[in-house]
C-alpha cells in the first residue's frame, strides 16, 4: 500500500516506511493506514490514543486500568487556590445615608447591605437612623392572624341594624347563640373528609374528677344538633333523635365506651324522646345512625339552629323568655337555655379546632358576659346540690341558718378581662341573697380562664384564681364552677 511516504524501504521497528516490525503488534507485513492512530487497525499496540476499534482475529481487547487516585496513594491533597473575592463595595456617606430607607426594607443588594452595615458600625447618626426605619417598618407589617375579629359580626350587624331595624328582630338574649353557631360552620365549611373524621375527646367534670369521652367532629356536631333538640322540643320543633335514622340490627353505633354510656344509661333504655338528659340524647343519637356520623350531619344542625333561632324570634320575648326548657334532671327558662346552647357551640367548637389544629378566638365581650352571668347564677343551686351528695362542706357549722330571701354568707366572684364582672355567691341556701357586708372570701379569674373551668376543661385545682378569705368556701365555689360541666 502506498502512502505519501515511500514504503518500499526497509526500517526499524518504527522505520520511517510507517511499517512495523516482526514482532509488532500486526504481524509482519502489516502497514499503517495514513491517518489512523497507532494500533487502531489491530486494536493493541501503545499507538492506541484514538477511538477504539474492533479487535483483530484472535486478539483479545485490551481494558485499560483505572487511573490511580491520589487520595488511594497516601500523598498529600494538593492545596487549592484561595477564592478570589469581589472587593468591598466602597460608597461615600450620602450614599450610604441614602440607602439606609432601602436597607430598611430589606431592599439593598448583597454588597449594598454589606456596606451599610459596616459603615453602621462607625457613624452613630447613621445608626439611630437606620433603628428608627426598621422601627417604622415595623410599624408597617404588623403580623395579625388571618382570623376574623369574633366581633366583626356583631358591629356589622349592628351597624345595619341602626341603618334599617329589622322587622323581626332576634331577641338579646338569643344573639350569643345566632352568632356562635355562625362561627361555628364557618369553621366547619372547608373541612375536608380528613377533618371530620379527626379525634376529639369531649371533656366534663363528673363531681369528683375529669371525665371524657371519645368522638370525632361529625361526632361532636352529632352531640350539639341531639342537645339543641331539647329546645326545639320546647318550642314545638321536631326532635332530630326522630329523624336521624334507625338503630343498627345489633342495637350498637359509633361507641367508643362500650354498651353503656358514661353516665352507666344505656342508649336503649326507652324511646328517644324519653332520653331526657344531655347524654343519653347523645348516646342515642349516636347508637341510631347506621354508620358513623359524618360531614352530612352538619346540614341539619345548622338548618336547626336556623330554626331555633327563628322561631324564638317570632315569639314575644318578655313572655316565652320564661318557657322552661327540661334537661332531664333540671330545666332552664328558654332565656337561659339559648345562653348555656350558645356556651357549649363556643366550648365544643374549640375542641374541633384544637383536633385541627387551627384557632379559635373567644365569643364578644357582651356575649361573653352572658354566658359567666348565667354560670354565676348558677352556682348557688350546684353548690347545695353538691352539699346534699356529700361533696361539699355543710352550711350547718355556721352560726345560723339562712332563710331564702335574707342575706348570708357570700363569696365575691371577681372575673378578670372584657367580659367580665363581680357578683356575690350565697354560700349556705340557694334563696340567700349574696350581701357585701357578709363577705368571708374573694375569688378573682380571667374570664376565659373561668369559662373553661366551668366547660371543665380545667380542673379546679389547676384554676389560676386569686384567693382571699375561706379557703374552705373557695374550694367549694370553684368545684361547684367545674360541676356545672357536663356532656
Amino acid at each position: 500500500m502506498n502512502g505519501p511516504d515511500d514504503t518500499s524501504g526497509s526500517g526499524g521497528p518504527d522505520g520511517p516506511g510507517g511499517q512495523d516490525g516482526p514482532d509488532g503488534p500486526g504481524g509482519p507485513g502489516e502497514v499503517r493506514v495514513p491517518g489512523e492512530p497507532d494500533g487502531s487497525g489491530a486494536g493493541g499496540g501503545d499507538g492506541g490514543r484514538g477511538a477504539p476499534a474492533s479487535p483483530g482475529p484472535g486478539r483479545a481487547p485490551r481494558i485499560p486500568l483505572p487511573r490511580a487516585s491520589v487520595e488511594d496513594s497516601g500523598l498529600p491533597l494538593p492545596a487549592l487556590p484561595e477564592p478570589v473575592l469581589p472587593p468591598p463595595l466602597r460608597l461615600e456617606h450620602p450614599v450610604l445615608k441614602s440607602l439606609l430607607g432601602a436597607w430598611a426594607l430589606a431592599a439593598c443588594s448583597a454588597e449594598e447591605t454589606a456596606a451599610v452595615e459596616e459603615h453602621l458600625g462607625d457613624c452613630g447618626a447613621c445608626a439611630d437612623e437606620a433603628r428608627r426605619l426598621r422601627e417604622a417598618v415595623g410599624l408597617l407589617q404588623r403580623p395579625e392572624s388571618l382570623d376574623l375579629d369574633p366581633g366583626l359580626r356583631t358591629r356589622v350587624l349592628d351597624g345595619c341594624l341602626t341603618r334599617r331595624p329589622p322587622r323581626i328582630p332576634v331577641p338579646t338574649w338569643a344573639q350569643s347563640y345566632d352568632a356562635e353557631t355562625a362561627r361555628l360552620d364557618a369553621l366547619l365549611q372547608d373541612f375536608g373528609d380528613a377533618e371530620w373524621h379527626a379525634p376529639v375527646r369531649l371533656r366534663w367534670f363528673g363531681g369528683k374528677e375529669a371525665t371524657s369521652r371519645r368522638t370525632t367532629v361529625a361526632g361532636v356536631i352529632a352531640h350539639l344538633l341531639a342537645v339543641d333538640g331539647l329546645v326545639a322540643l320546647a318550642l314545638g320543633l321536631d326532635d332530630p333523635l326522630e329523624a336521624g335514622g334507625t338503630r343498627d340490627a345489633d342495637g350498637k353505633g359509633d361507641r367508643a365506651d362500650g354498651p353503656d354510656g358514661p353516665d352507666g344509661a344505656s342508649a336503649a333504655d326507652g324511646p328517644p324522646h324519653a332520653l331526657g338528659t344531655p347524654a343519653r340524647r347523645t348516646e342515642a343519637f349516636w347508637a341510631g345512625t347506621r354508620r358513623p356520623p359524618t360531614r352530612s350531619v352538619r346540614g341539619p344542625w345548622r338548618e336547626q339552629s336556623h330554626a331555633l333561632v327563628r322561631t324564638v324570634s317570632f315569639t314575644d320575648g318578655e313572655r316565652h323568655g320564661a318557657m322552661p326548657v327540661s334537661y332531664g334532671g333540671f330545666a332552664l327558662p328558654l332565656r337561659d337555655a339559648m345562653l348555656d346552647r350558645a356556651f357549649e357551640c363556643w366550648v365544643h367548637a374549640e375542641d374541633i379546632a384544637e383536633a385541627v389544629d387551627y384557632p379559635y378566638a373567644p365569643p364578644a365581650p357582651g356575649h361573653l358576659h352572658g354566658m359567666i352571668d348565667l354560670a354565676a347564677r348558677m352556682l348557688p343551686e350546684t353548690l347545695a346540690a353538691r352539699r346534699r351528695a356529700g361533696l361539699a362542706a355543710p352550711a350547718h357549722h355556721t352560726r345560723h341558718l339562712v332563710s331564702a330571701g335574707r342575706p348570708g354568707r357570700s363569696l365575691r366572684l371577681e372575673i378578670e378581662g372584657s367580659g367580665g364582672g363581680q357578683w356575690l355567691i350565697p354560700l349556705d341556701s340557694p334563696g340567700a341573697v349574696g350581701s357585701a357586708d357578709h363577705e368571708v372570701a374573694h375569688v378573682a379569674l380571667d374570664d376565659v380562664e373561668f369559662c373553661r373551668l366551668a366547660a371543665g376543661h380545667v380542673s379546679p385545682e389547676e384554676a389560676a384564681a386569686g384567693q382571699v378569705g375561706d379557703r374552705e368556701a373557695i374550694r367549694d365555689v370553684l368545684f361547684a364552677a367545674a360541676s356545672l360541666s357536663r356532656m
